[in-house]
């Protein structure tokens, strides 16, 4: 019969081999899609002559993409590279450059858009009421509020007749309110699948777009997106629904043919003709002008935009192009390899002087539905005026087609049969269920009734990414290195060589369980790996240590080991677990980078802790009867008699630790009301710009420059990275909407630094592509600064309550609990304390935002792991010692700890310390916070977490004397 630690091991060997399969798979595709991106830029690099910056590369590379878009290319699985590139690890927008935008749709528009209220006013009234509210309390529920004021202002009113388009008639308030709650979410959803589909359009790859949790926001994230302006410009449009009437190709053939002649004799073009870069010709009798790539649509674009066009080409004509693609075969003329490729059709449109035949807000219903004969397919319902129109147009084109545009893309061109009345008709294509309901969703939607602001923007360059890779990855390898080098060095060759195993198996692990999810990689994300990694040590650490004590105790060396692994158990299990449940708080309540942090911290800790628990435990089992495992000591000549036998009287020096505190304590709260808090835009709304020169420049000769360019405004001009760079911040004019003020500020920014950018345009310094200029940007609105600040404050105290529940959960006496809470309270307070008082001396930014929040969360995790493993011991000391009194028992688990805590702090500071001198200036702020958090936490788990639980247990012990 198997023993149970055999039968344990076979368990972990058998997941462990599951695990690297599963892995190997998922990661295949990441390294798949590399080898053809690779191709790809190679090939851009021939065509544009070597000039990756061109845009001739970025058209080669993007045609080279969408050539082999539909080939396989996974050997064995016939995977499209299509399909194998979105099951990969992608690069986020800060290692990648790109796009990273939040809007807000109107909730109040959408509320006047289905309300039909007898009483204006009073429906108005409400609104501002509602409005007010929302300003004060940022976390409200927008129609929660707006019921409970409408019930304030008028409790008579039916909110049934009040929202009759949408509630049936009796229906209780409540229920309506549930109704209107759905009706504003399908409202929001509709806006996202418009936004979804322009994105589409755009061209942008792999871009991720998501509803958030607060009414009406939506996250997009554009990654390697570089016309900035055009695309807020298109997310800001309101969706447009027309229907037009169509030519077909032989009525402007000759018109093209013309063109096709002026672009071919035009000696100053770009040698580009129209005919020549569509992929298909047209059909004649047909409105199909022919077909094109994506990378093609984008030189046919700017032929139609020439002034060439424009005089040759018909006033009433528009030549748009269709939505979705149809796919095409063709044979590769280098390879000679048939290909599948996406070709998109364009559509020949009439107009009526600029206007189409039919305007989209006639559409009050649609839906989509299947039936046997056509198939999926879409009825829509007009108004009675637009019945009318509607009978004219399809009278007087029967046998011809109308396109149905949004937004300037075509999505569908039915065929008239005869002419419709009443409103009510059907549109019937190749539809997928999909494809049918979110036509049906746009037809209704048409124009958007709610407008869309953007209450947050983050604009990053591509050479600013390009340094964060390197950044990221040098901080990454190094921090890896130190590690196997620290635990080699402390414990010896062969536990050091099976601990760093483990961190590599934990490395692989992570990936490909984030390349199984289809994430995106982050440098906020790398951060967090780097961080589990130390957490893994610290795991190895325990172990190592107890069975270090096991030995001294004269037990058999495995023995020892196993006594080691069952003893530290707990600990390593009550530290992760606390540490995962920081790192949820900061998922829920966290965006942008700290989420990525936060996922790759939890996937990291996990994955730590099977393989510091099991993985390298089956390495010893599989191995300890050799001779080699025979004189492991776990120590080495460095290490052998550090920190052990102290009896040190740690509780002895509380009077000191608590009068220091409160000294500390009373320098922070001078430096809150004299120096207060350096607030970053996260909080506070505001603009940042990172500016590149090719010189050094001096940050007070700046902010004196720039200082009369924002009148009544906060301006800071900080350095990044090197005297080169510099980041500018300001919160001017950051509460007004006005088309073109962006451009505006960046036009003042320009203009005050003149002086030091030499002969640089307005056009390069703010063009992200360029290596000296702008280099990224980032606007906060007060809106979503509110909610960030409110979301942080919540992080906080669940954080802080989570900690003493689990806590108290775990060792059932509320002593612990009360030291616990005591010592994280202090740590915060003094990390922010010290953030008050250096922030503007120290050479790098000292802003509280959301980063420095995840830090702050971070250590009180981290801190949590230092002191639950002491009050472990406290417990297991309990029981070995029921006679030795508490204080005693106290001091005893301190010192037998000490070696544990400060190895695992000097881990952990070491690798923060690469994060911090190697990570880059995104995650500087956040690695110096948790520095100097682990060494304070690190310090108030034994000045005050132990005395406080101390000195609440005999009180409570007395207050039981008393009471009996």
């Amino acid at each position: 019969m198997q023993s149970k630690g055999s039968t344990g091991s076979a368990i972990s060997g058998v997941i462990a081999i599951f695990l690297v399969l599963v892995c190997l798979f998922y990661l295949s595709f990441t390294w798949v899609t590399n080898k053809y991106e690779n191709k790809a830029q190679e090939y851009a690099l021939v065509v544009s002559g070597n000039n990756a910056n061109s845009d001739t590369y970025q058209r080669a590379y993007k045609a080279y993409i969408d050539s082999i878009g539909k080939e396989k290319v996974y050997p064995g699985l016939g995977y499209t590279f299509n399909q194998v590139q979105k099951m990969g690890v992608g690069l986020g927008l800060d290692l990648k450059g790109g796009m990273n935008v939040i809007l807000q749709v109107s909730v109040p528009d959408i509320m006047r858009s289905i309300a039909n209220p007898s009483d204006i006013k009073t429906f108005d009234r409400v609104l501002s009421a509602t409005d007010s509210v929302l300003n004060k309390n940022k976390s409200a529920d927008y129609v929660a509020e707006f019921f409970k004021q409408y019930n304030r202002i008028d409790p008579q009113a039916d909110m049934a007749v009040v929202f009759k388009s949408v509630a049936k008639r009796g229906e209780s308030a409540s229920q309506v309110e549930a109704t209107v709650k759905q009706e504003v979410k399908d409202r929001v959803s509709s806006s996202t699948n418009v936004l979804r589909n322009r994105i589409d359009q755009f061209g942008v790859v792999a871009p991720n777009i998501q509803e958030l949790e607060k009414d009406g926001q939506i996250l997009l994230e554009l990654p390697g997106v570089k016309e900035h302006d055009r695309v807020r410009d298109l997310l800001k449009a309101s969706a447009n629904l027309e229907f037009y009437e169509v030519y077909s190709l032989d009525e402007i053939s000759s018109q093209l043919m013309a063109l096709e002649s002026a672009l071919a004799n035009d000696s100053t073009g770009t040698g580009h003709t129209f005919f020549g870069s569509l992929d298909q010709p047209g059909y004649a009798g047909t409105p199909y002008v022919g077909m094109a790539t994506g990378a093609h649509r984008e030189i046919i674009d700017s032929i139609l935009a020439t002034t060439t066009a424009a005089r040759i080409l018909p006033t009433n004509l528009k030549l748009r192009w269709e939505v979705k693609p149809q796919e095409a075969t063709f044979t590769d003329s280098v390879t000679g390899k048939i290909r599948k490729i996406d070709l998109y059709n364009l559509i020949a449109l009439k107009t009526n002087n600029g206007k189409p035949a039919l305007g989209g807000d006639v559409v009050v219903n649609a839906t989509s539905d299947f039936d046997n004969l056509q198939g999926n397919y879409v009825s829509m319902d007009m108004n009675s005026d637009g019945a009318k129109q509607w009978a004219r147009v399809t009278k007087n084109n029967i046998g011809k087609p109308v396109a149905i545009v949004l937004d300037e893309a075509v999505y569908s061109a039915p065929r008239i049969n005869s002419i419709i009345e009443g409103g009510r008709s059907q549109i019937t294509g190749n539809f997928s269920v999909d494809d049918a309901k979110d036509l049906a969703n746009v037809l209704k939607s048409g124009k958007m009734a709610a407008k869309v602001e953007i209450i947050s923007d983050t604009v990053i360059g591509p050479s600013l990414g390009k340094q964060a890779i390197q950044d990221g990855f040098l901080s990454f390898v190094i921090a890896l290195v130190l590690l196997m080098a620290f635990m080699m060095l402390f414990y010896g060759v062969i536990p050091g060589l099976i601990a760093n195993m483990g961190l590599v198996c934990n490395l692989f692990f992570t990936f490909g369980i984030l390349a199984s999810f289809q994430a995106v990689l982050t440098l906020s994300g790398i951060a967090g790996i780097v961080l589990a990694l130390g957490m893994a040590v610290d795991a190895n650490v325990l172990i190592f240590e107890r069975a270090k004590e096991e030995l001294r105790a004269g037990k058999k060396i495995q023995q020892a080991i196993a006594d080691g692994y069952a003893n530290a158990f707990s600990a390593i299990f009550d530290s992760n677990l606390t540490s995962i449940i920081t790192a949820v708080i900061l998922l829920l309540y966290g965006t942008g980078p700290i989420k990525g942090f936060a996922t790759t911290l939890i996937i990291g800790i996990v994955c730590s802790f099977f393989t510091a628990v099991f993985l390298t435990r089956l390495v010893f089992i599989s191995f300890g009867k050799s001779k080699p495992f025979q004189n492991i000591t776990f120590t080495t000549p460095l290490s052998k008699n550090m920190f052990t036998g102290t009896k040190i009287n740690f509780l002895g020096q509380s009077k000191f630790s608590f009068t220091a505190c409160a000294v500390i304590i009373a320098i922070i709260l001078v430096s809150f009301f004299s120096r207060g808090l350096n607030q970053g835009i996260d909080f506070s709304g505001g603009r940042n710009y990172i500016v590149q020169f090719d010189h050094p420049v001096k940050t007070h000769e700046l902010q004196a420059q720039l200082a009369p360019m924002f009148p009544n405004a906060q301006l800071s001009v900080i350095t990044i990275d090197n005297d080169t760079k510099v980041r500018i911040s300001t919160n001017y004019k950051i509460n007004e909407e006005t088309d073109g003020i962006d451009e505006e500020i960046t036009k003042i920014l320009y203009d005050g630094l003149k002086s030091d950018l030499g002969s640089m345009t307005l056009e390069d310094f703010s063009t992200t592509n360029e290596n000296v200029g702008i280099q990224s940007s980032q606007k906060v609105g007060p809106t979503i600064a509110a909610d960030m600040k409110a979301d942080a404050y919540v992080a906080v105290i669940l954080s802080l309550i989570a900690m003493f529940l689990y806590i108290l959960l775990r060792f059932r006496n509320v002593a612990f609990s009360v030291g616990a809470l005591a010592a994280v309270a202090f740590t915060a307070l003094t990390i922010i304390g010290f953030y008050s008082l250096f922030w503007g001396i120290l050479p790098f930014s000292m802003e509280i935002d959301q980063t420095f929040i995840a830090a702050i969360l971070t250590v009180i995790g981290y801190q949590i792991n230092d002191t639950v493993v002491v009050f472990d011991r406290v417990r297991e000391n309990i029981q070995l010692y029921p006679k030795h009194d508490f204080l005693s028992l106290v001091n005893m688990s301190i010192n037998s700890t000490l070696s544990r805590t400060i190895m695992t702090s000097g881990s952990t500071l070491l690798v923060l310390l690469c994060i911090f001198i190697l990570g880059g200036e995104s995650i500087r702020s956040f690695t110096f916070a948790m520095i100097f958090g682990v060494i304070i936490g690190t310090l108030a788990t034994i000045y005050i977490a132990s005395p406080v639980a101390y000195l609440t247990d005999r009180k409570r012990n007395a207050n039981k004397a008393k009471a009996a």
